[in-house]
């Protein structure tokens, strides 16, 4: 006899699976399919996107959990089954909000908004995506109203990407940031001692820096037999299933930190996915727990892991024997010191540590600008210009190397942003602990090599998928909840070593 319980997943796996289809299209749009597709592919995920929501808000769906939730009265908080209700239970409510003409209408503006953003942003042309900026501006402040909110309009967005968190929170967090951050990039610039970045800045064979993508990304602990690394325009991971964890990066024929960090960063994301219990398959468990956490894994690849010394003390003569004209004359020191050189820059994807946080604090400021009514598209321009002086005191010489750099804004997702620097924390966080643990952690890093260090994660944090908050998984990996003070002091003694502070 069928349980309620049983009944309730095969109703789970076929919106999960529905919503993976959905994935694979959006995976398809952007990697591989030909421009003239676009307007067919839009109907196709719109559709799709409207009989996803319409079955996941429908009253038997509603009736089904609630039976199961009766029936497991009593489970244990961390069993699988109580945390798919809970989980389930949370969605339900978020999505029944949203009306099934929103969420279809949301999906089209999204599809062409995205397409509109790539050629403006090719041709330095913000005018020709100021409408559809308009419109994701709109989407999201009848989105904040459908939801609700108590505080700010905007905690009713950065609820559905940090669950629990406030947009207080994040600002008392960015404060706090900012108050240690700032006098150390300063004490950096007051030193005045050059690094140089040349060993970056070359002409680089863009098949052999796939080549060495490959190569870096396995390395760290990417399952090809699992994945694919597929080139866009900008670099994203998605899931289809814990067996099939896709990454994507860009290339730049004359910079090598592009394709490089952006794939350690991508298979970050991609190994948590793939590092999800199996128990936990074609539920909605079987993901992050939230994007902070799943930025945490990204940036631990990329920076933790991918710009420490140890680690290219290993690799780096891999990367001299691919491009021995233009490395041959660097030691790993020079190349070391070159990857993490201080200095404010216009794009965030390839801001060094220190200053990557200040693009979150811009993007965090102006998001909540928008939102409110303060800011209107066509002002944006000359707004972003401004809090790049005052952050970073530099300016972008183009709307394409400013308010147009970034993808996020195509789709009514504002909350996503400060997500990003929150990995930084947690990251920091999680990896302190983890070699707290586990000191062989800093010694096979030190020989390239991340074993210890991904088994630590596997247990603590991916294994668990969903099952528990962010501010819970935190707490019960680190006994603490998130504070900026790990991440602080290992910029801090990473910085002073670099620079002699």
């Amino acid at each position: 006899m069928t349980t309620k319980y049983e009944a309730l997943l095969e109703k789970v796996y076929e919106i999960h699976d529905i919503g993976k289809a959905l994935a694979v299209l959006s995976w398809d749009k952007e990697v591989n399919m030909p421009e003239a597709g676009l307007p067919a592919r839009v109907q196709q995920m719109t559709t799709l996107s409207r009989f996803n929501h319409i079955l996941s808000t429908s009253d038997e769906f509603g009736a089904l959990i609630e039976e199961a939730a009766a029936e497991l009265d009593g489970a244990a908080y961390d069993s699988n089954e109580a945390s798919l209700i809970r989980l389930l239970r949370r969605h339900y409510e978020d999505n029944r909000k949203l009306p099934p003409e929103f969420v279809a209408r949301s999906a089209e503006v999204s599809g062409k908004a995205r397409a509109a953003w790539a050629k403006a942003r090719a041709t330095n042309d913000f005018a020709s995506f100021q409408p559809w900026l308009e419109q994701v501006i709109e989407l999201c402040q009848e989105q904040a109203e459908l939801y609700g909110y108590e505080d700010e309009k905007y905690d009713a967005l950065l609820d559905k990407y940090e669950h629990g968190m406030k947009t207080a929170d994040v600002r008392a967090i960015f404060d706090a940031v900012k108050a240690e951050l700032v006098p150390l990039r300063q004490a950096i610039e007051e030193r005045g001692t050059a690094v140089d970045d040349t060993p970056v800045h070359q002409a680089f064979d863009v098949e052999t820096q796939k080549q060495f993508a490959h190569y870096i990304t396995q390395a760290i602990g990417y399952d090809y037999e699992r994945g694919h690394l597929g080139t866009v325009v900008h670099p994203f991971a998605t899931s289809f299933s814990r067996d099939d964890a896709r990454i994507t990066t860009r290339w730049y024929s004359d910079f090598l930190n592009p394709s490089l960090f952006g794939a350690l960063h991508e298979s970050g994301h991609a190994m948590y996915e793939q590092g999800t219990h199996r128990d936990l398959a074609r539920t909605p468990l079987a993901r992050g727990t939230s994007l902070g956490i799943h930025e945490s894994q990204s940036r631990m690849m990329e920076n933790l892991v991918g710009r420490s010394l140890g680690f290219w003390q290993a690799h780096y003569p891999q990367l001299q024997s691919l491009f021995p004209e233009q490395l041959g004359q660097y030691t790993v020191q020079d190349f070391y010191q070159a990857i993490n050189k201080v200095q404010p820059s216009y794009i965030r994807v390839e801001a060094d540590e220190l200053t990557y946080n200040f693009h979150i604090i811009l993007r965090f400021e102006l998001e909540q600008a928008m939102l409110n009514g303060e800011l209107a598209a066509q002002d944006l321009p000359e707004a972003w210009n401004a809090k790049m002086e005052e952050l970073l005191g530099v300016v972008p010489p183009t709307d394409s190397q400013g308010c147009l750099q970034d993808v996020h804004w195509t789709r009514p997702g504002f909350g996503y942003f400060p997500t990003y620097a929150l990995g930084n924390l947690y990251g920091a966080q999680f990896f302190e602990t983890a070699v707290s643990q586990n000191p062989a952690i800093l010694e096979e890093l030190n020989q390239g090599r991340t074993t210890s260090l991904l088994a630590w994660l596997r247990e603590n944090i991916h294994q668990h998928g969903r099952k528990f908050t962010p501010g819970e998984l935190v707490q019960r990996v680190t006994g603490q909840p998130l504070s900026h003070a790990a991440f602080m002091r290992y910029a801090t003694a990473k910085y002073n070593d670099l620079y002699s502070l």
